[in-house]
């Protein structure tokens, strides 16, 4: 039997999606389709307005389905992808590749062949670079993911084994760390790692001429690479030797350089002369580690006469005196983030929960369709000993709740007003309380099933989504958990649908089991 798989694509509204998606529909005639096809646009949400529609293309491959995640990070939208559906494989592609016609074929022969203890298949990846001269430092670093193990641009993962480690670590907010992160884990759980026989095609994008220094944020990662897996993380994953001992004594030499310039010229320095050495010695120490440093980049590039040569070596010589000092400071930014606590360690993912946020009607009192009487509140049984338990416990509590009655014209704010803070004097005090007054076809970020409720309360009272759980009675409450990347817990009424409870990830009968549950 065929294994059943979904597509994941994470987006941040590249030109690429659209050439992707065309690619993946014309593969997918050729050999058995996806049970489902997901694209998370991770844009951030704008402080007004909308984002302005993702191009798919003209025929993109049919039944694609778009979620919006707030410019959460590539591991973030990722899981919001994979969380989405229910089949047995997730095909995690990047939003700027292209797959062969063949691609379905050979990724069902690569799913179909592994092993039970398999918990990800790699595809290859093919970067195309220019015959007629050396590649860029640009081209050739794109070209390093032919090598790159468990990069994501075509990564098949087993939903099991996604499911056994909790999924990507949403703490790493760039790409080319989360996946090795994950790799990690998945291996430590006791699953195996296998290169497929698929293939894709990632062309080099363009860039701006600052790009390799923006890329050097990325040590902030690598920090926490080395606090949650250990000195040889690189090793491990594959990840090379890296130059950050290199860009630690170029940045050294080039403080000492600007210290003894600032000694000799103060009037009151004892020795200016001294001062003076100590400059002149470091700066040439500086020069040295620079020019080595660009010379190493340009080494392989374009020669004197190829085109474009003179404006990458412009690029090179500005950007290796900028990227020692870009480096360096990522790392300690990441090693002061995520420096050992009292305990020694950081907490694994996922972190533990320390928000429950609770839908409003039908979760916490009965549901009375667009009730704007304080007097027909009635709370769910058990709610307020549930609720007080959680305080008492230094759990952060908060209601996310959707009010279209305000929008569509049924209610003002103040009867809402009115009849929230009667559910305040019944059940106690909240720390957040997250309302949208929109209707359906507002298509605003914050009405579940989008996550912006959620990410709203989690930034309220200070956690990270993936710290909270939401708990509601019907499917869109889940899906904004799923979005927000919170965990998601459906507590059934009468009115939450067979298909709702069948999809949800987690149910409890009552709230006191929700409890159980954190």
């Amino acid at each position: 039997m065929t294994p059943s798989y979904s597509i994941v694509v994470p987006t941040i509204g590249r030109p690429q999606l659209a050439a992707l998606l065309d690619s993946v529909r014309v593969a997918c005639a050729g050999g058995p389709p996806p049970l489902d096809v997901v694209v998370v646009d991770d844009r951030p949400f704008p402080a007004e307005g909308a984002n302005p529609p993702l191009d798919l293309g003209p025929d993109p491959v049919s039944g694609v389905r778009v979620l919006r995640t707030g410019g959460r990070g590539p591991a973030a939208a990722r899981n919001t992808g994979w969380r989405s559906g229910r089949t047995e494989w997730v095909a995690f592609l990047d939003d700027d590749v292209v797959v062969p016609e063949r691609w379905a074929a050979t990724l069902e022969q690569d799913l179909a062949t592994a092993a039970p203890d398999v918990a990800g298949v790699q595809g290859r990846i093919v970067v195309p670079l220019p015959g007629h001269r050396p590649p860029t430092d640009l081209e050739r670093n794109t070209a390093g993911l032919e090598t790159a193990a468990w990069a994501t641009a075509d990564m098949a993962y087993r939903r099991a084994a996604l499911e056994a480690v909790s999924g990507f670590d949403e703490r790493f907010p760039r790409a080319y760390r989360e996946d090795a992160d994950l790799a990690l884990r998945v291996r430590e759980a006791g699953w195996d790692l296998v290169r497929g026989v698929r293939f894709v095609e990632h062309p080099v994008r363009p860039a701006e001429g600052l790009t390799s220094v923006r890329a050097q944020a990325g040590n902030a990662d690598d920090a926490l690479l080395r606090t949650l897996h250990g000195r040889d993380w690189r090793r491990r994953t594959g990840a090379g030797q890296g130059r950050l001992p290199w860009h630690a004594a170029t940045v050294a030499a080039g403080l000492t350089l600007l210290g003894g310039c600032v000694a000799a010229a103060l009037p009151g320095t004892r020795d200016p002369r001294a001062a003076r050495t100590t400059a002149a010695l470091a700066g040439s120490a500086w020069a040295a580690l620079t020019a080595r440093f660009a010379a190493q980049r340009l080494r392989p590039g374009p020669r004197p006469g190829d085109d474009g040569f003179g404006q990458e070596l412009r690029r090179m010589v500005l950007t290796s005196a900028l990227i020692p000092f870009a480096a360096v400071a990522h790392r300690v930014r990441g090693a002061w983030r995520w420096r050992r606590g009292l305990d020694g360690r950081v907490p694994a993912w996922p972190p533990p929960v320390r928000a429950v946020l609770f839908d409003r009607d039908g979760t916490l009192v009965r549901d009375v369709p667009y009730n704007g009487d304080p007097d027909a509140v009635e709370p769910m049984p058990g709610a307020r000993r549930v609720l007080d338990g959680l305080r008492a416990g230094g759990m952060r509590v908060g209601v996310v709740s959707n009010q279209s009655a305000i929008g569509r014209g049924l209610l003002t704010s103040a009867q809402v007003d009115a009849v929230d803070e009667r559910v305040r004097r019944l059940l106690g005090p909240f720390d957040t309380w997250q309302r949208c007054p929109h209707r359906p076809e507002e298509d605003c970020t914050c009405r579940k099933p989008e996550p912006g409720l959620v990410l709203r309360g989690a930034a309220a009272v200070g956690v990270l989504p993936a710290e909270c759980v939401v708990v509601g009675d019907i499917g869109s409450d889940v899906g904004a958990a799923v979005a927000a990347g919170a965990r998601g817990v459906l507590v059934p009424t009468e009115v939450t649908r067979r298909e709702e409870l069948s999809a949800a990830p987690v149910v409890a009968a009552t709230l006191d089991e929700v409890v159980m549950l954190l």
